[in-house]
């Protein structure tokens, strides 16, 4: 009878089994904590319930048990479960620190007096891999050819997952000889994970310069498929040089003689050629040189074509180098002494790697191109020839010409009588250069006049005035002297008691008073031969005593008298060969006159 029951009991428990019989799945993530609920109601008449899972041969292996009526539960000696198993009241299953290994098919059993009642639930364990990574990079790639990439490496996933290349956000296909690519998985005894690599290698071109190559790793969770993508490499790119230039480098916008510059040459190569050939004007060969060929204290000579080349002769670039320069040409120059009247042609001609003008400056002043043909005082000075090349900084070019006019000495005389009537003025107006040295004395006595200080008329002329008060008619002789020469005149002058017309003697003149000088220069030697040999009769005839006089006197030296003496002579020899009737008559009576009183 017991064993007609418990096979009775067994077809019951496996028609519950096959009866109550439902599948389900629990997803977890790798580390977390699984929660299996039962599956089942908890019945009135429960009287324990069990956890078990199946290994892959079908044997059962229970982790965990429940008793409804005492309330306690207990677990089984599993080691790969022991510390991690939890049983709630409503017989959920709860397995921390989820593993691989979890991954099974756990089976709820819920007992009672009249059957067993199982839940059967298959765990599933999702575990995301490492962030992807690239290494293995170049430092470089070369165009034209193939070039290792990197690997691209994302581990420790569950499952396993698919890494794909992207260049720019797009993605790579394998291309023959252009894009290739390597894939492998590895899984871990251990902990069950497994770690994918690809490996990439590609045919870089001038367009990946800057371009961003990633990886990305697409695996599965819980929700579906999910992706990660690795940091983004940006590699340097290789290619050859395909064009070459050259310029100046010069620390001004203009070259100058004498400047110092610099050649540069530059490939359009990555990286770019260190060395080059340069060829300067007229040169076939050659210079072997870095990319920067320096020239110092460079001529105009060096004006031309620069090139430069690579070692191998090919890809020629070229620049036009123009050395300004400037020179200029003073004739004369330096200091120049030429005498009144004489001409002199001056030139000031420049030379320069532009066209340039020349300005001319006097004193400071502005002027046109000088030009003299009848040289006069005035025309002396410094005179400055400049020329300079507006578009080169600093290139300024001057000379200098100092002109010196020398002439004899010319001297005018002339007198009038002041306003108070108990004076007269003598004027003289001299010039030449250098500045003559005037001195006059009245005939018939060996005293210089005083003479006030002095004046510039003008370039080389020079007036003064002496004061007298003769009570008797006097000759006032004048001399001019300076190294060139010497010149005297004489002017005869009336008695304080009778008034003097404006009368002038001189020695100079423009070009159309000659006429007006010669009669005047006639006129005036009559007059002082006639006046000059009264004057010394009377001399000789007073000589004992002389009454006293109203004009200042000192007395002359006995090498300017007898110079004074000298001209007088040969102005009153002179005087002898001109008939008296040329002369003043009015004066000549009124002096006669004057010579009757004295003898009586």
């Amino acid at each position: 009878m017991a064993a007609n029951s418990l096979l009775t009991v067994c077809v019951l428990c496996a028609t519950a089994i096959r009866t109550g019989f439902g599948l389900h799945t629990v997803s977890a993530i790798y580390g977390e904590t699984i929660n299996i609920p039962c599956g089942q109601d908890v019945m009135q008449d429960l009287l324990f319930g069990k956890w078990k899972y199946e290994k892959p041969d079908g044997t059962a292996v229970f982790v965990a048990s429940r008793s409804a009526v005492k309330k306690s539960f207990n677990f089984d000696d599993v080691p790969e479960y022991n510390g991690r198993l939890n049983l709630s009241e409503n017989y959920t299953l709860s397995i921390s620190n989820a593993r691989i290994s979890d991954e099974k098919r756990f089976v709820c059993m819920l007992i009672t007096e009249d059957n067993v009642f199982e839940e059967p639930t298959i765990i599933k364990v999702f575990k995301p891999p490492s962030k992807p990574e690239i290494i293995n990079q170049p430092t470089f790639l070369e165009t034209g050819k193939l070039n290792p990439v990197g690997d691209c490496v994302a581990k420790d996933s569950y499952p396993d997952g698919n890494i794909t290349w992207y260049r720019n956000g797009q993605v790579l296909l394998p291309v023959d000889g252009v894009v290739n690519m390597e894939w492998g998985k590895e899984k871990n005894s251990t902990s069950g994970l497994h770690s994918m690599q690809s490996t990439l290698a590609y045919m870089s071109t001038k367009e990946d310069i800057n371009a961003q190559f990633s990886c990305a790793v697409t695996f599965y969770m819980p929700d579906g498929l999910a992706t990660m993508n690795s940091d983004p490499a940006v590699f340097n790119i290789y290619y050859p040089t395909e064009k070459v230039t050259i310029h100046v480098q010069s620390p001004k916008k203009t070259i100058k003689e004498g400047d110092n510059i610099t050649l540069k040459c530059i490939g359009n190569g990555n990286p770019p050629p260190e060395e080059f050939l340069f060829y300067l004007p007229g040169q076939e060969e050659g210079i072997r040189s870095s990319s920067a060929y320096h020239i110092t204290d460079i001529k105009r000579n060096a004006t031309g074509d620069y090139k430069c080349s690579l070692l191998n002769k090919i890809m020629i670039a070229s620049t036009m180098v123009t050395v300004h320069y400037l020179d200029l040409s003073l004739t004369p120059s330096g200091e120049i002494t030429k005498q009144v009247g004489d001409s002199l042609s001056v030139s000031c001609i420049p030379s320069a790697s532009k066209n340039v003008s020349v300005t001319w400056m006097k004193n400071q002043k502005i002027l046109a191109q000088p030009s003299f043909s009848n040289l006069q005082y005035r025309d002396s000075g410094v005179y400055e020839c400049e020329t300079s090349l507006l578009e080169v900084d600093g290139l300024r070019r001057k000379k200098t010409l100092s002109l010196t006019v020398e002439g004899k000495p010319r001297i005018k005389l002339s007198k009038k009588t002041n306003a108070d009537g108990r004076s007269k003025t003598i004027l003289y107006e001299v010039d030449g250069y250098p500045k003559p040295e005037v001195q006059c004395i009245r005939l018939g006595n060996d005293l210089y006049l005083n003479k006030t200080e002095e004046t510039m008329l003008s370039n080389g002329k020079y007036s003064a005035k002496i004061i007298i008060s003769p009570e008797e008619n006097v000759t006032i002789i004048c001399s001019a002297e300076n190294k060139l020469g010497r010149e005297v005149h004489s002017l005869n002058v009336s008695a304080i008691s009778f008034p003097e017309t404006d009368d002038r003697v001189d020695s100079s003149g423009d070009n159309n008073d000659h006429a007006k000088l010669i009669v005047g220069i006639v006129v005036g030697l009559l007059l002082a031969a006639l006046v000059a040999g009264l004057a010394y009769w009377l001399y000789i005839k007073k000589s004992g005593s002389r009454s006293s006089r109203h004009i200042q006197e000192q007395p002359a030296g006995e090498h300017g008298w007898d110079r004074l003496k000298e001209g007088a002579a040969d102005t009153l020899s002179t005087s002898k060969h001109v008939g008296k009737e040329l002369g003043n008559t009015e004066e000549n009576k009124k002096l006669e006159e004057n010579n009757h009183k004295s003898e009586a």
